[in-house]
């Protein structure tokens, strides 16, 4: 039996009964679907009482009958159950209109009753779709345009009848549209169309001309193609035509039917040409391309498409006027100090902006002012309208990170948590790289090692950002730990990498750690330079190992590498480390035989070298040298003048390079403030040493117990002669 036989006549009446209510006792939502307007809340009223609703959960059970592109052909819908003829045509101008007609009244159903579940938006479906299908029986597809529209209808209201009708009139046009695009495609690929493409091309068409020429010849390729087809089909409808007549003239002579004398001409009389559409046999079937899709996973396939299709598709935002221009030319024009939440309100009351509305005023801040852009693009992220994504937050957590903004970065990380929005990869980037710069150790492991908790490796850059960090806070040991993890994620770290291990192993004088990077560098195919070797003799030179640092510095001969300044100073280094002045000076000899120079950094070693040693007269002709070079002394030479003259007791000089030292108070660590207040205490300068102590504890260094216990003894020796 027909589906209306299974649905109790009990829901038909309620349909009607609500559809005759008045219109203001019901709300009025408008439905805008494909540029047209339908006012659906008093045609679509629908409400079932408890035993039609029961009615409906027995008769109804598939729930996803209606998704969008999905039917099936053994549904309730089209199924004729008193026909044995399993006979099926497929028609794919009919499935696609019935896929569009249902996609958009179920939209339409959903909107005026919120309340309803689906199953009683799937009863109301089932019956409208019904009356829309033994319309198409009866003339097909094109049967659903002129003149049906005003026909009432016994079951439904007449604002719900219309609004089938204009549903159906828009999904025809939109098939025509799509129709026509595809054919347009085919044109635009003609070898006609290339070839005028080519010609233009070659004389000098290009850019935005070339595509709308090509577009217009492709058009009229298409007119063209059309005006003869058109011809084609009424030569061929003339023809048919004339051969019903002759059969049917025939038939009538066979029947034994003459006509008279005077009737030649009733005969002869010329037959009206008229074109009709071929009558379509057999009943409706709902399938897409001859496939089954019954089952309820391609239901939610369909949900998924169509909510990609939404976010891919591109939307256009609302058009701007009046009031509501004014409103966004002030939001435009605003400072960045001023407040812009009242007309930010006026502004969404006016327009009831969507995320494309919202993206465009954005767009727009950020060409005027980028500072009011981040202001307001972080005010809006709380607006529902707005539909703020991760991406939202993480396009301000990036643009605040290049500028090192350090707390408005936390702000914005602070209300993704409270909105529930964990950091992607990209945002956990961002932070590795902005606390790395920062010097932030804690939030850069932090953020470390949440970016290895998404199951990704680091990149390379990532990876050197937070090597460099822990560089920088002085932990070497745990960047090349990091450094040897690249290796088992078959990342080969860049020679910048090593090079700046090395260099902070060799300024803490850490000699193993040199040498193992040393040795990466090699098995990583880095050849040896001057630089690294300078980097393993420093290393060698602050642990006192003589015998290595005069090995690595002989091999660099050997490399065919000639020692530069630096190079011999820390050579030099490692021989004042042992106090072994001759044999510096007979390595300096030899190298100067060789064409070396001596430059600023191996006379800085030899002044700070005779300074504690006292020679002070020789000590400032080496710092003559260095004044003949045009170049200032380096800053440690200034501390150990300051101990060299203060030891020797030259009061005035000392005070002079003291003078200097409290002006570059911040330059100095530990140990510059440890030489400086030892050499005042041991010259007498007791005073001094105090006030440069006083500084030692305000910049927050320890002092260390050795010192602690010479100033007591010079203070407590100082009381003593004082009694005396």
């Amino acid at each position: 039996m027909h589906l209306k036989n299974l649905i109790c006549r009990q829901t038909f009446n309620n349909i009607s009964k609500f559809n005759r209510r008045k219109v203001s006792s019901l709300p009025r939502p408008l439905f805008n679907s494909r540029n047209t307007n339908f006012s659906t809340s008093s045609s679509l009223a629908y409400r079932s009482n408890h035993s039609t609703r029961a009615e409906v959960d027995n008769f109804v059970q598939p729930s996803w009958i209606f998704n969008r592109c999905i039917s099936t052909s053994q549904g309730a819908l089209l199924r004729d159950s008193s026909s044995k003829d399993d006979e099926s045509e497929e028609d794919e101008a009919t499935n696609e209109f019935l896929s569009r007609f249902v996609w958009i009244m179920r939209g339409k159903l959903s909107e005026a009753y919120p309340e309803s579940d689906r199953k009683t938006i799937d009863a109301m479906l089932l019956i409208i779709v019904e009356k829309v299908v033994s319309e198409m029986e009866k003339g097909g597809v094109e049967g659903m345009t002129g003149t049906a529209a005003a026909t009432p209808s016994e079951d439904f209201s007449e604002d719900l009848w219309r609004t089938v009708w204009e549903v159906s009139q828009v999904v025809l046009e939109d098939m025509q549209k799509a129709q026509k695009k595809e054919k347009m495609k085919k044109f635009l690929q003609s070898d006609d169309v290339k070839e005028m493409c080519r010609f233009a091309g070659e004389i000098g068409i290009r850019g935005d001309m070339l595509r709308e020429l090509r577009f217009k010849w492709a058009r009229e390729k298409m007119e063209q193609t059309e005006f003869y087809e058109g011809l084609e089909k009424l030569k061929e409808e003339a023809k048919e035509g004339q051969e019903e007549v002759k059969s049917e003239s025939r038939a009538t002579e066979e029947d034994g039917v003459f006509l008279g004398a005077g009737s030649d001409d009733s005969v002869n009389e010329e037959v009206p040409n008229v074109v009709t559409l071929p009558k379509r046999h057999g009943k409706l079937k709902y399938k897409i391309y001859g496939l089954d899709l019954s089952d309820s996973k391609w239901a939610e396939v369909a949900d998924k498409i169509h909510r990609t299709e939404e976010v891919i598709l591109p939307q256009e935002p609302q058009p701007i006027s009046g009031k509501c221009k004014i409103l966004t030319d002030k939001i435009l024009s605003l400072q960045i100090e001023d407040d812009p939440s009242q007309l930010l309100a006026e502004w969404v009351e006016l327009l009831q902006p969507g995320r494309i509305d919202w993206i465009t005023l954005l767009d727009k801040l950020k060409e005027r002012s980028t500072g009011l852009y981040l202001k307001i693009a972080e005010l809006i992220l709380g607006e529902e309208s707005f539909q703020a994504n991760i991406r939202d937050y993480s396009k301000l957590v990036d643009a605040h990170a290049c500028e090192n903004r350090s707390e408005d970065v936390e702000r914005i990380l602070k209300k993704m948590n409270e909105n529930g929005i964990s950091p992607d990869v990209l945002t956990l980037t961002t932070l590795v790289h902005m606390y790395s710069k920062a010097g932030n150790l804690d939030r850069a492991e932090e953020a470390f090692e949440s970016l290895k908790h998404q199951g990704l490796h680091p990149d390379m850059r990532v990876c050197n950002s937070m090597i460099m960090s822990y560089i920088n806070a002085g932990l070497p040991k745990s960047g090349e730990s990091l450094m040897r993890d690249l290796e088992k994620w078959d990342i080969k770290p860049t020679e910048e990498i090593y090079m700046a291990l090395l260099k902070s192993f060799s300024l803490l004088g850490d000699v193993n750690g040199a040498e193992r990077i040393a040795s990466s560098m090699h098995f990583a195919g880095i050849q040896p330079n001057l630089e690294s070797c300078t980097l393993v003799i420093e290393a060698y030179a602050k642990t006192g190992d003589l015998n290595k640092a005069r090995q690595n510095f002989e091999n660099i001969i050997k490399l065919g590498l000639k020692p530069d300044d630096r190079c011999t100073a820390s050579m030099i280094a490692a021989y004042a480390r042992k106090n072994l002045l001759d044999k510096a000076l007979h390595l300096l000899l030899q190298l100067e035989k060789d064409g070396f120079e001596p430059g600023v950094a191996t006379y800085s070693v030899f002044v700070d070298w005779l300074g504690k040693l006292q020679m002070v007269d020789e000590a400032e002709q080496l710092l003559n040298k260095i004044a003949e070079l045009g170049e200032a002394p380096p800053f440690d030479v200034h501390i150990s003048l300051c101990e060299m003259y203060s030891r020797a007791g030259i009061e005035k000089k000392a005070l002079q390079a003291l003078g200097v030292m409290e002006a570059k108070k911040d330059q100095l660590g530990k140990e510059g403030f440890t030489r400086i207040i030892q050499g005042l205490n041991d010259g007498g300068f007791v005073e001094d040493a105090k006030r440069m102590l006083a500084l030692m504890k305000a910049e927050g260094i320890s002092v260390p117990e050795s010192l602690k216990i010479s100033m007591m003894s010079s203070t407590i020796g100082l009381k003593t002669q004082r009694k005396s």
